[in-house]
C-alpha cells in the first residue's frame, strides 16, 4: 500500500473513532461522574471496576473482573490482530479529598478509547486490551499486574492523565522513581525518671535517623526527594518508648541515583540504631515505581494528534508527573503516559481544588479528547509500517517473562 493510501486509511479510521467517542459522550461522562461521586481508595475500587467491566462486556469485549488475581483489576479484550495495544484505566482516589488526581478522567479516557477502537480493530490489524489498573496512588496495581503477566502479550501500552493548566508534550513527560518502606526501631522500656539508664529509647533512634537524613540532604542531588514521619509505641511520658516506626519515601529521576540514595538513607537508620543501642529492621510497604521512559515514536504521534485535535502544546521543559506505576510498564515495553489539560482550571494536584476541577466541563472535554487521542495514537502506531514493524520486532526480541520482572530499589 502506498504512503498516500495509508494516510487516507488512517484518516478515515481516525474520523470513525472520533465519531464513536462523540456518540458515546453521555455514556462516558456518566462513567466519569459516577466514579468522581463515589471515590474509592487503592485496592478497594469495587464499584468503579465492576462498572467498567460491565460496560466493556456489554460492548462485546471478553471482560473479566478480578483479572490476574487482583480483585479490583479489569481486563477487557477484543480483536484478533497481531499487534496488541494495552490501554490503562485508573480509578482509585485519594484519602480525604477524593479524586484530587482526576482518576475518573483517566478511567473515562481509557474506556472511551478502547470502545472506539473496537469497530476498527480488524481494519487496523489491532487487538485491543483495556486494563483497569487499581491502586496507583498507593500500592502499585500495575506492578502487581505486571508480575502476573498482564503485559506479556502486549506490543505497546498507553494511558493519559489529567492536569490543570496547559497541554504539554508527551515527549517531555518526566516522573520520578519512588520507593516506600518502613523502618522499625526496637528498644527497651523503663521508668523515664526513676531508672532511665535501664531503658533503650527507640524514639531517640528515630530522632537521630531523621536528623541524619536532614543533614544528608545537603550532599545528595537536588532533584531527589526524601520524606519520612514517625509513630511511637507507648503513650505515657514517664515510660521510655521501646518502639518507633518510621515511614519513608524516596524519589529520584534516575534509577541509579535513587538506588544510591536508598543505601545512604538506610545507613542513617543503621547509625542511629548503633548510637542508641536499639535493634532495627526495614521492609517495603509498597511496590517501587520506576521513572516513565516515554517511547519516542508513540510520543511524537500523541503530540501531533494533540495539535490535530485543536489543542496547543505549551513550550515548557521538564514536566514532572510525580511518580506512577506506569513507569514500571514503560521500562519493559514501549509506552507513553502523556498529560491532558483541564483548560482554564488551576487547582493543584492532590488538593481539594483539583477534586473540584476533575468534575468540570473542562475535565469532561479532557476525558473525551483523551479517549480520541489514545485511539488516534493507537491507529498511527498500527498503520505506520515502520513503527508497526519496530513494535513487533521489539516484542519478538523480548524474552518470555521479561515483563514480569519487577524493579527493585
Amino acid at each position: 500500500m502506498s504512503s498516500s493510501s495509508i494516510a487516507d486509511k488512517t484518516q478515515v479510521l481516525k474520523r470513525r473513532v472520533a465519531e464513536d467517542v462523540e456518540r458515546r459522550r453521555e455514556q462516558l461522562l456518566e462513567l466519569s461522574r459516577a466514579i468522581h461521586a463515589n471515590p474509592e481508595l487503592s485496592w478497594k475500587e469495587y464499584e468503579a471496576s465492576a462498572r467498567i467491566a460491565e460496560i466493556m462486556r456489554e460492548a462485546g469485549f471478553a471482560s473479566e473482573l478480578g483479572a490476574y488475581g487482583v480483585e479490583t483489576a479489569v481486563e477487557a479484550v477484543i480483536g484478533d490482530g497481531d499487534l496488541t495495544v494495552a490501554i490503562c484505566a485508573e480509578y482509585d482516589a485519594l484519602p480525604g479529598i477524593g479524586h484530587g488526581c482526576g482518576h475518573n478522567v483517566i478511567a473515562t479516557a481509557g474506556v472511551g478509547a478502547a470502545l472506539a477502537l473496537a469497530p476498527v480493530a480488524q481494519e487496523a490489524g489491532l487487538r485491543v486490551k483495556l486494563l483497569g489498573t487499581p491502586a496507583e496512588e498507593h500500592g502499585g496495581g500495575k506492578v502487581a499486574l505486571l508480575k502476573a503477566g498482564a503485559w506479556e502479550d502486549v506490543d505497546f501500552s498507553m494511558m493519559v492523565h489529567g492536569m490543570t493548566g496547559q497541554d504539554v508534550s508527551a515527549a517531555g513527560m518526566a516522573s520520578t522513581a519512588v520507593d516506600r518502606f518502613e523502618v522499625v526501631f526496637h528498644g527497651l522500656t523503663a521508668h523515664a525518671a526513676a531508672m532511665p539508664e535501664q531503658g533503650i529509647n527507640a524514639a531517640s533512634a528515630a530522632t537521630l535517623a531523621l536528623t541524619a537524613i536532614g543533614l544528608l540532604r545537603q550532599t545528595v542531588p537536588k532533584s531527589t526527594n526524601m520524606n519520612a514521619f514517625v509513630s511511637l509505641g507507648g503513650e505515657a511520658t514517664n515510660v521510655i518508648p521501646d518502639k518507633a516506626v518510621v515511614q519513608v519515601e524516596l524519589r529520584a529521576f534516575e534509577i541509579d541515583i535513587w538506588r544510591a540514595l536508598k543505601k545512604r538513607v538506610l545507613a542513617c537508620f543503621e547509625g542511629a540504631a548503633i548510637a542508641t543501642g536499639c535493634t532495627w529492621e526495614w521492609a517495603p510497604t509498597e511496590f517501587p515505581y520506576a521513572p516513565v521512559d516515554s517511547d519516542p515514536a508513540l510520543a511524537a504521534f500523541w503530540d501531533s494528534n494533540l495539535v490535530a485535535r485543536g489543542r496547543t502544546i505549551a513550550q515548557v521543559s521538564g514536566v514532572s508527573g510525580g511518580s506512577t506505576d506506569m513507569g514500571n510498564v514503560s521500562q519493559v515495553l514501549p509506552a507513553i503516559h502523556p498529560m491532558i489539560a483541564f483548560l482554564g482550571e488551576t487547582g493543584p494536584a492532590h488538593n481539594p481544588n483539583f477534586t473540584i476541577s476533575a468534575a468540570t466541563p473542562a475535565a469532561d472535554d479532557a476525558a473525551l479528547d483523551g479517549a480520541v487521542l489514545l485511539a488516534w495514537t493507537s491507529l498511527d502506531a498500527a498503520l505506520d509500517p515502520d513503527v508497526r514493524a519496530d513494535l513487533k520486532r521489539r516484542r519478538a526480541e523480548r524474552p518470555a517473562g521479561s515483563t514480569q520482572i519487577t524493579l527493585e530499589a
